[in-house]
């Protein structure tokens, strides 16, 4: 008899080995975390004793030697859930059930929504249903354990019929939940897909339109059909960036015009290197542009990468690092180029800037250390040596003072000055300080000598005047510095920390910035 049923030829008794499948089966079921009447899987505890509960399943159907549903359609799944589910096994995995017991109709993937078919929605129902009378068949087993006298175990043939047919609704629910995930997760791509296929096209043009040696690329930017294949995947990008950077803005209004302009500015620049002409006021413009040309190409080589392995991007596009990283740089390269490199002034202004800080530099050795260690001071001397160029030279830093005081600076029509009354005192006021120290120097090129005495005094302080004069009147304008100086930081955190970012990054020669790290 025991012969037999170790067999299985009596199906309406356990052999032990079965028993202690299913006393292990129950003894799993017990340790299930509850929410109310549903099975807890969100939690990490929860999700280890489903994981322990399924797994006891498995073994309970094994041991009763109980035929498995087909699961051949994995066969056809992605590479990825290929991974998940390898072979024909039960292979039942906790995130199945969670999705079967969410019943979730409606999912929204990159700001897109998706709906499951009401197929899977009643294959989840099925799926619930089995999972709870298999549950009911267990909880009778136990009762009879506890209270023989007055409850009897479930026959062999009950608890093989249970386990049966939650192994084929659950392979049902798996079945048609993957493939319309699988579904989805292509349609989620398609915005990458779609980058894709523009860079293909732009890279295609590149081969194909003859450029001259020496050119700069000035072929292929007067070319109409080269300028709107990359139009078009400039505009793919910003709809990648609207979507899946999460680290800046997620703008989606850059332009193909601030690349155009960044190679021309690029072309300038070399032109006046090989001419002989000083580039120490064309360093600003080349930093600006050489990072939206890098940051555009780090994105092109992204999509060229990840057209070869499509299913190792997350559809949830944010949560590609890379992805992200390579975006999040090039909004901001691209969005400093608008700023600047689109505002002749401004960029004017800027590149000023920057050299007159450097010849800053050569006077004042303690605002060179300042740059190369980005010490704190230095954001304190940044927003006075501004002013300061400002004061020396209003007409041609008045554009970039508008862009951070535009309250300041006017432009309306109605306006009949460039700058409010209180600005035109403080120039007035350094206009009169300079004739002092002009007039008190001692150089023959008196009006270095004063400018080197309004540098000191900026950046350290520590330049004495030997006219009591003069020193009251310098002491004088450094005071009334300091509160516009902290007008500017201030006024727009953003524009200035924007504006500084580009100064210190000069100032440092910083022309090459960190690449953004492997594909992920």
């Amino acid at each position: 008899a025991m012969f037999r049923m170790c067999l299985g030829e009596d199906s309406e008794h356990l052999c032990p080995p079965e028993q202690v499948a299913i006393e292990k089966l129950i003894s799993t079921r017990w340790r299930l975390l509850m929410d109310g009447d549903r099975v807890n899987t969100k939690s990490e505890d929860g999700s280890k004793a489903c994981a322990a509960y399924l797994e006891a399943v498995d073994v309970a159907a094994d041991t009763l030697r109980l035929d498995k549903a087909p699961r051949t359609y994995r066969e056809n799944f992605t590479i990825n859930y290929r991974a998940l589910f390898p072979d024909q096994a039960r292979n039942y995995h906790v995130h199945v059930l969670e999705a079967g017991f969410d019943q979730y109709a409606i999912i929204w993937v990159n700001g897109d929504k998706f709906e499951f078919s009401a197929e899977a929605m009643k294959r989840a129902e099925a799926l619930q249903r089995a999972w709870w009378e298999l549950g009911a068949v267990l909880e009778r087993w136990s009762q009879a354990s506890r209270q023989p006298q007055w409850s009897q175990r479930p026959a062999r043939s009950e608890l093989r019929t249970a386990l049966v047919a939650l192994d084929f609704a659950w392979a049902s629910f798996e079945h048609k939940y993957i493939a319309e995930l699988i579904d989805i997760e292509e349609k989620a791509r398609r915005l990458i897909v779609h980058a894709i296929e523009h860079e293909r096209m732009v890279a295609k043009l590149e081969e194909e339109i003859h450029q001259p040696e020496g050119d700069g690329g000035e072929a292929l930017m007067q070319s109409p059909t080269y300028a709107e294949a990359q139009k078009k995947l400039v505009g793919s990008i910003g709809h990648l960036n609207s979507v899946a950077n999460t680290r800046r803005k997620g703008r989606d209004d850059l332009s193909r015009e601030v690349l155009f302009d960044a190679m021309a500015t690029l072309r300038r620049c070399d032109i006046a290197e090989h001419s002989g002409e000083s580039t120490e006021r064309l360093i600003a413009a080349r930093i600006l542009a050489t990072d939206v040309v890098e940051s555009f190409q780090a994105m092109r080589d992204y999509l060229r990468e990840v057209e070869h392995c499509l299913e190792r991007v997350d559809p949830h596009l944010c949560n590609n690092s890379g992805l992200v990283a390579r975006l999040a740089d090039w909004e901001e390269s691209w969005e400093m180029g608008t700023r600047y490199m689109q505002h002749e002034k401004l960029l004017n202004a800027v590149c000023d800037l920057v050299a007159e800080i450097r010849r800053a530099q050569r006077v004042a050795p303690a605002l060179t250390a300042m740059c190369e260690e980005c010490d704190v001071e230095l954001f304190l001397v940044l927003p006075r040596m501004i002013w300061l160029r400002f004061l020396a030279e209003p007409q041609q830093h008045a554009e970039l003072l508008r862009s951070l005081l535009p309250h300041r600076f006017p432009k309306s029509p109605e306006a009949k000055a460039q700058w409010d009354a209180e600005v035109e005192a403080f120039l007035e006021k350094y206009r009169a300080t300079q004739r002092l120290l002009i007039g008190r120097a001692k150089a023959a090129d008196k009006e270095q000598e004063a400018w080197e005495a309004l540098v000191q005094r900026v950046v350290s302080g520590d330049r004495s005047i030997d006219s009591a004069e003069a020193e009251v009147a310098l002491e004088d304008l450094m005071h009334s510095l300091e509160p516009w100086s902290i007008e500017l930081q201030r006024h727009c955190p953003e524009d200035w920390n924007q504006c500084s970012a580009i100064l210190v990054q000069c100032l440092t020669r910083a022309s090459e910035k960190p690449k953004p790290g492997p594909f992920r």
